[in-house]
């Protein structure tokens, strides 16, 4: 029995190579838009809100309206805010029982840096 060996060419593998690039899943999108839907259902159902800032102070207020750059929080009894979401350390609803009592924070991380 004489046996050859038979290679393919270089186009073959490179045909088949090709073929198995386009079976693989495409990357995730880059943005989710969970922050957007986060604020949409905050805004339409007029959650109350508490935004902490970096240096460590709390507003509360609903939010009133968002940007990609900053969100504007109604305060009942004193002036809106424009609160540039940069400064934003993080925000939960009103209300919630936040964990721990040693002001961490409760995990409800909406924003983080860019």
């Amino acid at each position: 029995m004489n046996r050859r060996l038979i290679r393919p060419t270089l186009s073959d593998v490179q045909d088949q190579m090709g073929s198995r690039m386009q079976r693989k899943k495409p990357a995730p999108p880059e943005q989710t838009n969970a922050e957007n839907f986060y604020y949409l259902k905050q805004m339409q159902g007029r959650t109350p809100m508490v935004v902490v800032l970096d240096q460590g102070e709390t507003i509360r207020g609903v939010i009133e309206w968002y940007d990609r750059n900053c969100i504007k929080v109604h305060r009942a009894n004193e002036p809106n805010l424009l609160i540039m979401k940069s400064c934003i350390r993080f925000m939960y609803k009103d209300g919630e029982s936040r964990n721990g009592s040693d002001g961490q924070g409760d995990g409800h991380h909406t924003h983080e840096a860019d």
